[in-house]
C-alpha cells in the first residue's frame, strides 16, 4: 500500500533528490559488504505426499520438546528466570495517583486516570510471593492436582496465582474476566473448584451472586484488597484478602507443608476458551505441552534475556499471552502491566496530557491482536491527515521509499531517525520485535507496522489446542498475509475439505484444513471425551507419515507455499453459499475490508437465502465525523451513523477497498449498518482477543439485518 500524494509532482523534485542522495548514501556499505540474502526455504515435507507433515527446517531432525536442560515443568522454568536475574525487577504495576469524571458530549461520564511511575517486585520478591501463597492455599485444604481457579484482570497477582499453583501442582483454571454468568458458572462448576482467586470489583460485579450455583465453591481470594470485604455469601463460602493468604503461609506450623512438585506429564492449566459459539471449553494443557510450545516460540526471538522488558496487557486467560508471559519470566525479562484502555497516551482510561503506560514502561517486547494494531495505524495516520501539507508530503515519501527498500530486503536507517522515530513514540520508542495473533493481520496494517515502528512485526498462527504455537514468521521475512513456518515444537499436515474445494493436489500449492501435531497439541478437552476423540487424531489415523504424534483438527483451511509457509485462506466455520451458489468466506472479506479508513471493524454477514452480502460496521469515529461536518450534519454521534447519507459514502469506500483488494463481486457487500457502539469484549460480541461472536453479533443486530435484507 503505496501512500498518495498531493502536491504537484514538479513541486516534490527537491524532496526525491533528497531521499535519492540518502538511498545513495545508505546502499554503499551494502555494495561493498555483497549480496542480498539468498530466498529461503522454512519448512520441507516428511513425505512425498504433498499434504506433508512439513517441518522447520531449523530442526529436520526431531521436534523442540522444551528450551533448557532439565528444566521439563513450569515452576522449574520460572526459578530458571529467578536464579538467572534474582534481584532484578520482574513484575511492575502503575500507581494510580488519582480518577476523575469527564463529561461526555452525549452526557454520559468516562473515568479518566492519571497514573505514576511503576512500582517493582524483584524475581526473588515473586518467588517467595508464590511459594508464601501456595502453602496458604494447601493450608486451606488444596490438595495437590485439585483445581484452583484464576477469575481475574491481567495484572501481577494473576502471575503470582500462576506461579503458586505451578510450584504446589494445582492445575490452573483460567477463566476471562469479561465472560458473562452463565459461562463463568459452567467453567467453575465442571472443574470443581474449591478456591477462586478474584479482584474486588469482578467479585461484586459477577461473582458474588453466582456463587450459590457453585456448589463445590468454599474459599474466595480476592488479590486487590489489603483485608477481605464484608460480604453475605452462602455458608461454608469464606472470603480472604490475598495477602492474609500469604501471611497464612507463613505461619510456622504451615512452614513445614510438604511440597507435591508437578511432573511434566501433569495437568497445569485448564484453559477455558472465550468461545465465540456456545459454552467455553476447558483445553487440557500439561506441563510438558506448554513447555514444548515456549521452546519453540522462543527460538525464534533473537537475543531473548534480562535487558528485555515486555507490556502485558492482553488477557492472561488466552494462551497467546500467558506463554508469552511465562517465556519472557524465564529469560529474566521483566514485565510491565497495563490494559487496552491505559496502553497509550490516547488511550481512552488516561486523562489528557498525561502518560500512558508504554510511554513510561518504553517496552521491547510486544504481544498484540489484530484489532489492536489497527487502532493504532488509523491513529497515527488520523494524525497524519492534521499535518501541514509540507509535513505530510516528507511523511509520505518516507514511507513510500521504505516500503520500496523493505521489498528489496533493505532498511532506512536514516528515515528511521529523522521521520519515524517520532511515530515509534506511540508504543514507548524502543519495541524491537511484536507478535501478532488471535487473528489474520491484514498485509496492509502488517506493512505499515513494519514500516513506522521501525520493527519486525511477526504473524503467528496457533490455537488454545496447540498451547498457541503453530507457526510464527521470521524476523528477516517482510512477505505479508502469511503467518510463517512450523515451530520447532511442532509439524503441519493438510487435507482435503471437499465441501469447500480445497484439495492437497491443488495447483501451484497444496491447500486443505490445517491439522498440528506434535508435543505442545493438548491433551483434549476436559470433561468431553465426546468432542475430544472428534478434534483430537492420534498419528495413524491421519496417515502414516503422521504416526506417533497427536493431532489436532483446526477447522482453518491453509496454503502451504513453496518455501514450506503456511497462509491461512479460510475456515470451515465461516464459509457461507449465496443463493446463487456463489461460497463467501466472511473472514475473508472482513479481513479485506478492515483496510477501509473508514472502517474500525466490520462483520461481514450473509444468508445462503439472499444473494448478497451485507455488513455490519463499526465506523472510525474521528473520519466519519469529518465527513459528516464536510456535509454540515450537524448531529449526534448515534444520528450520524443511522444516517442514509453516512451509510452510503461508507458503502462507496468499502466497495473500492475490495476492489482494490481483488475480492470477487459477490463478496463485496452491497449493503451496511453502521454502528454507534465499539465492540469490546465487555459488549459481549467479540471475544477476548477480539474475535467477532458471530451468533452474538446477529442477535444483536437481528432488525437492522432484516432491514438490509428488505424482510
Amino acid at each position: 500500500m503505496r501512500l498518495q500524494y498531493e502536491l504537484h509532482p514538479a513541486v516534490l523534485w527537491p524532496f526525491r533528490l533528497i531521499i535519492c542522495l540518502a538511498s545513495l548514501i545508505t546502499s554503499l556499505p551494502r555494495l561493498l559488504i555483497g549480496a542480498p540474502r539468498k530466498s529461503h526455504v522454512y519448512a520441507l515435507s516428511l513425505s512425498e505426499k504433498p499434504q506433508g507433515p512439513y517441518r522447520s527446517t531449523a530442526r529436520p531432525d526431531d521436534l523442540t520438546t522444551g528450551e533448557f536442560p532439565g528444566v521439563a515443568t513450569l515452576d522449574s522454568y520460572f526459578e530458571h528466570g529467578v536464579h538467572l536475574n534474582e534481584n532484578a525487577p520482574c513484575l511492575g504495576t502503575r500507581e494510580l495517583l488519582s480518577e476523575e469524571d469527564e463529561p461526555q458530549s452525549n452526557g454520559k461520564i468516562f473515568k479518566k486516570m492519571i497514573l505514576g511511575e511503576y512500582h517493582w517486585m524483584t524475581f526473588a520478591e515473586v518467588n517467595k510471593r508464590a511459594t508464601l501463597l501456595g502453602r496458604g492455599l494447601a493450608a486451606l485444604g488444596q490438595l495437590p492436582r485439585q483445581p484452583v481457579a484464576v477469575f481475574c484482570e491481567t495484572r501481577a497477582e494473576w502471575m503470582i496465582a500462576a506461579q503458586a499453583c505451578f510450584k504446589h501442582n494445582f492445575p490452573l483454571v483460567t477463566l476471562y474476566a469479561t465472560l458473562g454468568a452463565e459461562a463463568v458458572a459452567h467453567g467453575l462448576r465442571e472443574a470443581e473448584v474449591a478456591i477462586v482467586i478474584t479482584c474486588s470489583d469482578i467479585m461484586m460485579k459477577k461473582l458474588k451472586d453466582m456463587v450459590v450455583e457453585i456448589p463445590n465453591l468454599h474459599h474466595v481470594i480476592i488479590v486487590d484488597t489489603p483485608s477481605a470485604p464484608n460480604l453475605t455469601l452462602p455458608a461454608g463460602v469464606m472470603v480472604y484478602s490475598m495477602s492474609e493468604i500469604e501471611e497464612m503461609g507463613n505461619l510456622p506450623k504451615n512452614q513445614s507443608i510438604e511440597t507435591q512438585r508437578p511432573m511434566p506429564e501433569d495437568l497445569a492449566v485448564i484453559m477455558y476458551t472465550s468461545g465465540s459459539t456456545g459454552l467455553p471449553k476447558g483445553v487440557m494443557l500439561t506441563h510438558s505441552n506448554l513447555i514444548a510450545s515456549m521452546g519453540g516460540q522462543c527460538a525464534v526471538i533473537p537475543n531473548l534475556g534480562p535487558k528485555d522488558t515486555y507490556v502485558g496487557y492482553l488477557p492472561l486467560a488466552h494462551v497467546l499471552e500467558l506463554g508469552a508471559e511465562l517465556s519472557c519470566l524465564s529469560h529474566g525479562c521483566c514485565i510491565g502491566y497495563s490494559s487496552p484502555l491505559t496502553l497509550s497516551d490516547q488511550s481512552s482510561k488516561i486523562k489528557k496530557g498525561s502518560k500512558g503506560d508504554v510511554t513510561v514502561l518504553k517496552p521491547t517486547l510486544m504481544a498484540a491482536v489484530p484489532e489492536i494494531l489497527d487502532r493504532i495505524s488509523k491513529a497515527v495516520m488520523n494524525k497524519v491527515s492534521r499535518m501541514g501539507t509540507v509535513q505530510r508530503t516528507i511523511f509520505k515519501l518516507a514511507y513510500n521509499y521504505k516500503l520500496e527498500q523493505l521489498q528489496q530486503g533493505h532498511d532506512t536507517p536514516l528515515c528511521n531517525r529523522l521521520v519515524f522515530e517520532k511515530v515509534r513514540v506511540v508504543l514507548g520508542g524502543k519495541v524491537r520485535l511484536m507478535l501478532s495473533g488471535g487473528a489474520p493481520l491484514s498485509p496492509q496494517t502488517q506493512r505499515f507496522m513494519n514500516i513506522c515502528m521501525c520493527c519486525p512485526v511477526g504473524q503467528g498462527y496457533g490455537l488454545t489446542e496447540t498451547c498457541g504455537a503453530g507457526t510464527i514468521t521470521d524476523v528477516l521475512d517482510l512477505s505479508t498475509g502469511r503467518v510463517g513456518a512450523p515451530l520447532t515444537c511442532c509439524e503441519l499436515l493438510l487435507r482435503n475439505w471437499e465441501d469447500g474445494g480445497y484439495r492437497v493436489t491443488d495447483h501451484p500449492h497444496p491447500r486443505g484444513e490445517i491439522l498440528v501435531g506434535g508435543p505442545n497439541v493438548a491433551m483434549g478437552y476436559f470433561k468431553d471425551p465426546t468432542r475430544t476423540i472428534t478434534d483430537f487424531l492420534m498419528g495413524k489415523a491421519v496417515s502414516e507419515a503422521a504416526a506417533g504424534k497427536r493431532w489436532f483438527c483446526t477447522g482453518d483451511i491453509g496454503e502451504i507455499q513453496s518455501d514450506g509457509c503456511l497462509k491461512v485462506i479460510d475456515r470451515k466455520k465461516d464459509l457461507v453459499k449465496l443463493q446463487a451458489g456463489e461460497y463467501v468466506a466472511l473472514a475473508k472479506v472482513e479481513t479485506a475490508l478492515k483496510n477501509c479508513p473508514l472502517v474500525d471493524n466490520i462483520c461481514a454477514y450473509a444468508s445462503s437465502d439472499q444473494s448478497y452480502v451485507i455488513g455490519l460496521v463499526v465506523p472510525n469515529h474521528a473520519r466519519l465525523q469529518r465527513l459528516a461536518d464536510k456535509r454540515d450534519l450537524n448531529a449526534s454521534w448515534e444520528e450520524i451513523c443511522h444516517h442514509p447519507a453516512m451509510e452510503a459514502e461508507v458503502l462507496k469506500e468499502i466497495v473500492s477497498v475490495g476492489n482494490k483488494m481483488r475480492l470477487e463481486r459477490f463478496e463485496i457487500p452491497q449493503k451496511v449498518m453502521l454502528t454507534s457502539q465499539s465492540w469490546t469484549p465487555e459488549t459481549g460480541l467479540v471475544t477476548d482477543a477480539f474475535k467477532l461472536k458471530r451468533i452474538e453479533l446477529k442477535s444483536f443486530y437481528q432488525s437492522d439485518i432484516e432491514r438490509l435484507y428488505g424482510c
